[in-house]
């Protein structure tokens, strides 16, 4: 059985992260009252090492911008405890003028591989999370992801459909860099439109030879995990952007609120071809990723 590296997942402390304290607000995946709470290492070994896990791939988790450093250390300080090889996408604010000095200090810790700066707005407020649709287009951001090339930082891009056209754009004009698309495009709108709009602009982010695709985060608008559904967005990445250019990430413990790691990663086991396992569960992560074995 192919040795899984989950190249996207979350730890933390509840009292780090301002959306998990005070009232409840409205997220994109729903009510989340039991993710109030720590989320350590160990209870993510817990979930994920029986199912063949051996390695991981933590994503910046929306602490305060402010604390982006504070991150990088707590994840950090997790990996060293716990033994387990982890490497980090960090956040970094890609439009307070020039980047460099942030990826400076994110350069001197060498678990660091990337960026991610949330890009995703949509026209129910529930969704949004940008401060506007064409922020790809941004000509400071633009200047700041190419920026990333130098210090062989990728970028985590997270985009709805209707952004897809700009965020090509945006990889285009930054060939050094290569991009991973979040959650496969964040396909919300399962209506033939919804759907076409989706395959539309995934159709142009595989056209840039510098984009990868993550399957990961499948459940999020439909709140459950879905075989079918799975399945039917494994298939349509797979054609479009090849086993090589696909990657598998758990985004646990969001998915925790209505599936277990076992089912989730059984889910994508059927959904990926037999013969692409090896490059989506292991081989593009750690290539992009740049994980030693």
């Amino acid at each position: 059985m192919t040795d899984i590296v989950d190249s996207h997942f979350h730890i933390w402390k509840q009292a780090d992260l301002p959306w998990l304290v005070g009232p409840m607000l409205p997220r994109i995946f729903g009510p989340y009252e039991p993710l109030r709470r720590d989320y350590p290492v160990s209870e993510y070994l817990a979930d994920c090492r029986p199912l063949g896990v051996t390695e991981a791939v933590y994503v910046q988790a929306n602490w305060a911008p402010a604390r982006y450093l504070d991150e990088v250390a707590f994840v950090s300080q997790a990996s060293e405890e716990s033994g387990f090889p982890i490497a980090i996408v960090a956040y970094a604010d890609l439009l307070s003028g020039d980047a460099r000095p942030q990826f400076d200090q994110l350069a001197r810790n060498a678990r660091v591989r990337g960026v991610r700066m949330q890009l995703h707005w949509h026209e129910n407020p529930l969704y949004r999370f940008a401060s506007g649709p064409d922020l790809a287009l941004d000509p400071q951001l633009m200047a700041n992801v190419e920026a990333l090339a130098d210090y062989g930082f990728s970028f985590d891009l997270q985009v709805f459909s209707g952004q897809m056209a700009g965020a090509a754009q945006l990889a285009a004009a930054c060939p050094r860099v290569t991009f991973v698309l979040q959650h496969a495009g964040m396909l919300e709108d399962l209506s033939p439109d919804g759907v076409a709009l989706w395959r539309a602009g995934m159709m142009l982010l595989a056209a840039r030879p510098n984009i990868v695709s993550k399957l990961s985060g499948l459940g999020t608008f439909q709140r459950r995990n879905d075989p079918d559904q799975i399945a039917f967005i494994a298939r349509e990445t797979l054609a479009l952007f090849g086993a090589d250019r696909c990657l598998f990430g758990s985004n646990f413990p969001i998915e925790k609120l209505w599936t277990t790691y076992a089912e989730l990663i059984d889910a994508h086991r059927a959904a990926v071809p037999a013969t692409a396992h090896g490059a989506v569960f292991n081989d593009t992560a750690r290539r992009v990723y740049r994980l030693a074995r």
